[in-house]
């Protein structure tokens, strides 16, 4: 049964630690794609040149090129030296997927997807054997009813997942609808009515909303 575990993780020990050390106001957010060998992530906090500045001086980090900017953000193709703990790495190693990571104030958030629980506790001790200590902050399973406690259908639920291990929720988007529906093997207009049927049911769900509630008022005519 997948399971989906939040970890906390120190930085220390890691390749980014030297990073937050240099310049402790760093905030670091993983882009989901990007056609590299190495990580992309996206810095913000300092100035870019302080931000380079830690790059160029961090002795666990081999090479690094920036891919993009965001207003006040710069995105950065990171490659760390080869005995440096690469905590993304080692979820990959333990066939996990990395659904989403940042960090602040030195400390990393990873939201990890894993074949079962088993591979949660595996993981653990991986991070551990690093001297990387973890913290579990949430784990749950995503049994076969977890949709319906949603309100949403096997259909969408499946739709939705795909569409976040595509990217099509990021900004920018990494995948079009067009792509999206293609990948699904449905076309564009039942993709866009699937995905709004999808995204009533959860905001209904979440904001504990009744179908009454949801029914517009009518305009008044004067």
């Amino acid at each position: 049964m997948t399971s989906i575990a939040d970890i906390e993780i120190k930085a220390d020990g890691t390749g980014t630690d030297e990073l937050f050390e240099a310049v402790p106001s760093l905030t670091c957010e993983m882009e989901r794609v990007i056609a590299s060998s190495g990580h992309g992530l996206w810095l913000s906090g300092p100035s870019q040149s302080d931000v380079e500045d830690a790059l160029e001086e961090a002795t666990a980090i081999g090479t690094y090129t920036q891919i993009s900017s965001d207003e006040d953000r710069w995105l950065y193709d990171i490659e760390f030296e080869p005995d440096t703990i690469d905590p993304f790495k080692l979820v990959l190693e333990e066939d996990g997927t990395v659904l989403s990571a940042s960090a602040s104030n030195g400390t990393w958030l990873l939201s990890v997807r894993v074949v079962d629980r088993e591979s949660v506790s595996s993981l653990y001790d991986r991070f551990d054997d690093a001297d990387v200590t973890p913290t579990i902050v949430r784990l749950f399973d995503l049994a076969a009813e977890t949709h319906s406690q949603c309100g949403l259908t096997a259909r969408q639920y499946e739709t939705l997942v795909a569409a976040i291990d595509h990217g099509y929720f990021e900004i920018p988007r990494e995948v079009s609808m067009q792509e999206l529906s293609e990948e699904l093997d449905i076309s564009h207009q039942a993709l866009s009515e699937r995905l709004r049927r999808a995204y009533r049911a959860l905001v209904t769900s979440e904001l504990n909303v009744t179908e009454e509630e949801t029914v517009a008022p009518p305009i008044p005519t004067n």
